[in-house]
């Protein structure tokens, strides 16, 4: 007796049906058991159709049989063969769908290892049984059962032959051309229908960017008009704007992918899973970013400050969120990341439109510090660039070896070219002033006292007096 009718007197009895075959070459005693393990697996039974097919979504070939819940309550898995699936079946009452996909996978697979020709699937109806088996090569394939027949709304017969046409067309191997030809057309086939499936989602997010679109813009241009009234920074203004313009979008991106069916459950799980190695990864890259719109925000300084940031002094040139530009006063550019900017010690030297410059001046014990003060605050009166609000004022500083030190403050223009320039015209002027006035401005005086010097060079020194 062959092997595929040995199978198919297994089926029968799996459906309630007795059978007259008995097995000669083995005892009695061993039959059930052999009988109840071969039932289980081998009793599974397809069921599909094409309708069917196209309202299940198609499992890609490295993966197992798909299964899909049909309005019904049912469920379906694929049968494949080379990596296609051809039909799909559905759950009988002890056997679930994707276990008995998953045993007429194995059988088709095991078809088609052998280099034998595959012969066309042939059907054996049994109408009093109401089933009917697909062989091929010997072999039984599957069984269909009444209840395929009503999952798909056909007869028996008219579904076993529907099956067996589709599986004798998947065996038959199409030339390399057609066969590509079909995965093209199928996968179109496929993507067109999902599209007009999601037409109506595909609709409302289209919408939903274009109001978001138009929001955006507006509430941009509003954001910057707003910010160049108040702020008056071009770099913060452009900031705001760019930080309102985003959130819009970033608030519209999630309605549209609210409106595509996008789980956002999973996606922010997904993004707490990943946000340790980014942040690690990129720390250094997203601690500059935020400091950045930290120094933006906080604005310290603005474009053509004079600061001075650690060991660099010199002009704001940009302003960008991961770094800082400098011009310094010999003309190179230095550029400074803001992590380092914002956790330095910032001199702003023109944050104030006035900037207070100081000179020292020394004159002699015997001169009159008075008259030295009205000669040195007539002398800066002269300077028109010396500011008259605050007025300078002339304090003594410190009482020295050969002079009485004066510390002239007076206030000027905080820019470097102007404070500078001011203050050496001041200088010039203070010195001049105090000569015309006769008032001595001695260099320091050194007393060399000389000790047990030789008697005859004392001589030879009081003679030389003498």
């Amino acid at each position: 007796m062959s092997i595929g009718l040995d199978r198919e007197e297994r089926i029968d009895k799996m459906v309630g049906q007795k059978t007259r075959v008995e097995r000669l070459d083995r005892p009695k005693w061993l039959q059930l058991p052999v009988v109840a393990i071969a039932s289980v697996t081998i009793l599974i039974t397809p069921t599909g159709s094409w309708a069917q097919t196209e309202l299940v979504p198609v499992p890609s070939p490295a993966q197992s049989p798909a299964t899909a819940q049909s309005g019904d309550g049912l469920y379906f898995a694929d049968i494949i063969v080379r990596g296609r699936p051809v039909f799909q079946v559905g759950s009988l009452q002890d056997v679930s769908a994707r276990d008995r996909a998953q045993i007429i996978n194995r059988r088709i697979a095991s078809l088609l290892s052998q280099t034998e020709d595959i012969e066309t699937v042939t059907i054996s109806p049994d109408n009093p049984r109401k089933i009917a088996t697909l062989r091929v090569n010997n072999r039984v394939l599957m069984t269909v059962t009444q209840q395929d027949a009503e999952d798909f709304g056909l007869d028996v017969e008219a579904l076993a032959e529907r099956w067996s046409e589709r599986l004798t067309e998947a065996f038959d191997r199409p030339p390399l051309a057609v066969d590509v030809g079909q995965r093209l057309y199928e996968t179109v086939r496929d993507l067109v229908r999902d599209t007009i499936g999601n037409l109506p989602s595909l609709l409302g997010a289209i919408v939903v960017v274009g109001i978001t679109w138009g929001v955006a813009k507006g509430v941009r241009y509003a954001a910057f008009t707003w910010a160049q009234q108040t702020e008056g920074d071009p770099n913060t203004e452009v900031l705001i704007a760019r930080l309102v313009y985003g959130g819009i979008w970033v608030v519209g991106s999630i309605v549209a992918l609210g409106i595509l069916g996008l789980n956002f459950g999973a996606l922010l799980g997904a993004l707490g899973l990943t946000s340790v190695a980014i942040g690690f990864s990129l720390k250094d890259v997203l601690s500059n970013y935020i400091s950045g719109v930290i120094l933006l925000a906080a604005h310290p300084f603005r474009i053509n400050d004079q600061v001075v940031i650690g060991d660099y002094e010199g002009t704001i040139a940009q302003i960008q969120l991961r770094a800082t530009t400098i011009r310094t006063y010999d003309g190179r550019l230095v550029y400074i990341p803001n992590q380092e900017v914002f956790e330095a010690s910032i001199i702003n030297n023109t944050a104030s439109p006035r900037r207070r410059s100081s000179v020292m001046v020394g004159i002699d014990y015997g001169e009159n510090i008075e008259q030295a003060k009205q000669v040195i605050c007539q002398a800066l009166d002269t300077i028109d660039t010396v500011e008259r609000d605050p007025l300078p004022d002339i304090l003594v500083r410190e009482l020295a070896a050969s002079t009485v030190n004066l510390e002239v403050r007076f206030w000027v223009d905080s820019r470097r070219a102007g404070f500078l320039a001011t203050t050496s015209i001041a200088t010039q002027a203070i010195k001049e002033a105090l000569e015309g006035a006769d008032i001595d401005m001695p260099t320091d005086i050194y007393t060399l006292l000389f000790r047990n010097i030789p008697a005859q060079l004392q001589v030879t020194a009081g003679e030389e007096m003498g």
